[in-house]
């Protein structure tokens, strides 16, 4: 009997044993296997993550453009331009063939000058009033605004699409010509018809010589009436003093924004060359000011008038002057003017 006793015990301490070892062991592999699973879940993660980032890269369907030292984030593709504000921008259109898909109207309609690049386009309003309603429904990629318009207005175009204040300023001729030729594809052509203006002066620069070395030479523009002139780097003034290196009026070297001149100054100057742009938009009230300054019998006397090297509108009178298209236009009528 206690042999049958010792045997029981013996079996049963062996069967502790073995529960004890078998235990051990399960939960060492589902403790191995539970950080497998996690290592391999984190690995298959990661690798899905890197493919997903190497098929769909985050910067796909948008693009950087930076421009006078600003970055725009714009669709990748721009080919919905809406013009507002921007007159520049509509004469850079003219230059390299791009048509907007909404641009300024004049009085309600889209001018001559104008009408290469507007056969297809809505009017978004007048240069300084767009239609924010209108706009909207053209769905527009990018909108090209005014460098001169109100923080509030390209607030507002902000929320439609991505906006970029286009230059006013006539230095920044060559950027502007280049943001739009990258905005449409067409950054070849911009650069090619920069070159072919600075090419274009030195022929002109050659033809000419010495030959207005002391003539005073006058661009001046009738607004309301009123004879205005501009500093040195702003209308076609950049064209005349820089580029042609025409020496600058002292009274335009003072100028410091468009300055209102009375007949009596301009009759202390007495420039030998003037170009004058009238534009009946910008004379509606006052219809006939530009036949009364000819007909004025101070202005008869300048040197200009009586030696018939007085221009009027010589370029399109909307022309802004400081652009691709004004200066390109300019250079071509300057030359033949002032070669007479």
């Amino acid at each position: 009997m206690k042999r049958m006793k010792w045997v029981l015990g013996l079996l049963l301490a062996f069967a502790l044993v073995l529960s004890a070892c078998g235990g051990g062991n399960e939960a060492k592999d589902t403790d191995g296997a539970s950080t497998n699973n996690a290592a391999e879940s984190t690995n298959t993660a990661g690798e899905d993550n890197a493919a997903k980032e190497e098929a769909t890269p985050a910067s796909s369907d948008t693009k950087v453009v930076k421009y006078l030292d600003q970055e725009y984030t714009l669709p990748a593709k721009t080919e919905r331009i809406v013009i507002t504000g921007a007159v520049e921008a509509m004469e850079d259109a003219i230059v390299l063939e791009v048509n907007p898909v909404g641009a300024i109207t004049f009085s309600g309609k889209f001018p001559p000058m104008f009408e290469s690049i507007t056969k297809d386009a809505q009017s978004i309003g007048e240069k300084m009033e767009p239609n924010f309603e209108t706009i909207l429904s053209l769905k527009p990629d990018v909108i090209l605004a005014s460098s001169k318009a109100k923080p509030e207005v390209i607030e507002q175009l902000n929320k439609i699409a991505p906006t970029i204040p286009y230059s006013h300023i006539s230095t920044n001729w060559e950027s502007n010509l280049k943001l739009l030729g990258e905005l449409s594809g067409k950054q070849e052509q911009a650069e090619q018809d920069i070159a072919k203006y600075k090419e274009d002066l030195e022929k002109v620069k050659a033809t000419i010589g010495d030959s207005l070395k002391d003539k005073k030479v006058l661009a001046l523009r009738i607004r309301a009436g009123e004879m205005y002139i501009y500093p040195a780097e702003v209308f076609f003034n950049p064209v005349l003093y820089e580029d042609l290196g025409i020496e600058v009026p002292a009274e335009v070297a003072a100028a410091k924004a468009q300055e209102l001149i009375s007949k009596e100054k301009i009759a202390e100057m007495n420039p030998d060359y003037v170009f004058v742009q009238f534009s009946p938009d910008e004379n509606k009230d006052t219809p006939n000011a530009l036949e009364e300054l000819q007909n004025d019998p101070i202005m008869k006397n300048l040197n200009a008038f009586k030696n018939g090297t007085a221009f009027v509108n010589v370029v399109d009178p909307l022309a802004q002057g400081g652009t691709a298209y004004s200066k390109i236009e300019f250079l071509k009528a300057a030359v033949e003017s002032l070669t007479k």
